[in-house]
Order: structure tokens, then C-alpha cells, then sequence
């Protein structure tokens, strides 16, 4: 049986990906679901016994270490080991920084605590158990991780500092045998943009986004884990993405007037 542990397992990517896996795993995959959310953790938790896993809900907030190390105590606990960590969970942010008040700045702090230090928290406690069976490591990106986004400052510092302490520790596992696998999505059919936070940190209740083209959870989740399969260094998103990159490398200044012609388009009234 492999062990999964997912935070922001309640709904969106985190939540199809546990799905998908249960689906795969034929009656052998064990999830240990993680988010704040216990009623959705347990309507997810009980869709994927439904699919033949093993599985269990346990209510977690990332932005603590102490509910962190409880997650993968849990986890050994119930299911005797770890094979694959999967660090999910993350909130968005869209804001300009002008826009931000000195006394709402604090709010950068808080996004950092969940998008990175609840990355580095879980991985810091899984590490022992991966490494014991050569196991996994995933972290759910963004492409705003791969280019800086206007708008997106505080987000982007989040998904930038991710991509930096896991390639690093990639390399440092190497020779352990764990994989660590970045995964950088663009814009998905979540909710995750509308519960984002605004310039004051609190829930914008809307995208700041164009949503058109999004693509599907089902899919990005499926992307995601064919990389978790392959156990490959980084699964890049959309033909945009990919494109963005290289384009960054080689006409950083014709990235950043694309990007800003986009945040005009989107702040254009409808």
C-alpha cells in the first residue's frame, strides 16, 4: 500500500488529485487528507473510499508548525509509514503593491507562512519516513513561480521561494533516492483565485485573473500526477507557460510588456 499525504485536500486541485489517485491505486493507496475544512475533508475523504483507497481526514492548519507535525504523526500512525508527500495547500493573492497600506502589510507574512513555511513544516517532519523508502516529495507551484506577475507580488514572492527551497533540496536528497517533483499550474477552474485576498488580506470574493480558457481541475490534477508517476525534477503547465519561461531567458523585457498589457485588458471596465 502507498501512503499519500495531501494538504488542501477539501476541494480544488488538491481534492481531484486525491480522487485520481484512489481511482489508480486498485484498493492499494493509503490518503491522509489535509486541510481546515473538516465537513469537505470528510466528503472528499469518504468519495475516495468509495474509489477503493483508505482514507482519513485530518483537519490541519498550515500556517502552523505544530499542526504540521501532528499531520505526519497521524499518517505513520494510522498507516505505519510515508511514501509521498504532496504540499498543496496555498491561498492566492491579488494586489498591486502601491496599493497596500503600511499598516495591512503584514498580511505578505501571512501568505508566506502558508504557501512556504507549510511546505517546508510538512516536509521537515515527513523527511525521516520518505527517506526511509526512497520515496516523494511534491510541491503544487504556480507559473506565477517561474515569472513575476504584476498584481501578483505577494503571490509570486510565495511561489518563487517554493520553487527555490525545492530545487535545492532536490538536489540535497539525490542521494537518498527521494524525488521532488514541481509542479506549476496556470490558471485552473478552481476557487482558489476568488477566496484570494485583496490589498487589505482579506477574501477578494473575485478573480483578478482573466478566467477565460481555464483549464480544468480534473486535467491539471492529472498532469500532476502522471509527473508523480514518472517521479520527474518538474511538470510545466500550458504551452503559455513553457513559452513564458524561455521568453524570459531571452526577452525579459518583452515578458514584462505582455504582462502589463494584461493587467490593462483586465482592469478595462466590461
Amino acid at each position: 500500500m502507498k501512503i499519500h499525504v495531501i494538504t488542501g485536500a477539501s476541494d480544488g486541485i488538491g481534492a481531484e488529485l486525491a480522487r485520481q489517485i484512489a481511482r489508480r491505486g486498485r484498493g492499494e493507496a493509503a490518503l491522509v487528507l489535509a486541510a481546515r475544512s473538516r465537513d469537505k475533508l470528510a466528503d472528499v475523504a469518504a468519495q475516495c473510499e468509495a474509489l477503493g483507497a483508505a482514507a482519513i481526514a485530518v483537519p490541519t492548519d498550515v500556517s502552523r508548525e505544530a499542526d504540521c507535525r501532528a499531520l505526519v504523526d497521524t499518517a505513520v500512525q494510522q498507516f505505519g509509514g510515508l511514501d509521498c508527500l504532496v504540499n498543496n495547500a496555498g491561498v492566492s493573492a491579488h494586489a498591486l503593491f502601491e496599493d497596500v497600506s503600511a499598516d495591512d502589510l503584514h498580511w505578505y507574512q501571512d501568505l508566506m507562512a502558508i504557501n512556504l513555511w507549510g511546505s517546508v513544516w510538512c516536509t521537515h517532519a515527513a523527511l525521516p519516513h520518505l527517506k526511509a523508502v526512497r520515496g516523494q516529495i511534491v510541491a503544487v507551484s504556480s507559473l506565477a513561480g517561474l515569472v513575476g506577475v504584476p498584481g501578483r507580488t505577494a503571490y509570486s514572492a510565495t511561489k518563487f521561494a517554493m520553487g527555490g527551497f525545492f530545487e535545492a533540496l532536490r538536489t540535497e536528497l539525490k542521494p537518498a533516492g527521494v524525488a521532488v517533483t514541481l509542479a506549476y499550474p496556470g490558471v485552473v477552474a478552481t476557487e482558489l483565485r476568488r477566496r484570494g485576498w485583496n490589498a487589505r488580506g482579506l477574501e477578494a470574493g473575485r478573480s483578478g485573473l482573466k478566467e477565460d480558457g481555464a483549464m480544468p481541475v480534473d486535467e491539471c490534477a492529472r498532469l500532476i500526477l502522471e509527473g508523480m508517476e514518472d517521479r520527474r525534477r518538474e511538470v510545466v503547465m500550458t504551452t503559455r507557460g513553457k513559452l513564458g519561461r524561455f521568453l524570459k531567458l531571452l526577452a525579459p523585457g518583452k515578458v514584462e510588456d505582455m504582462a502589463l498589457a494584461a493587467v490593462a485588458a483586465e482592469a478595462r471596465p466590461r
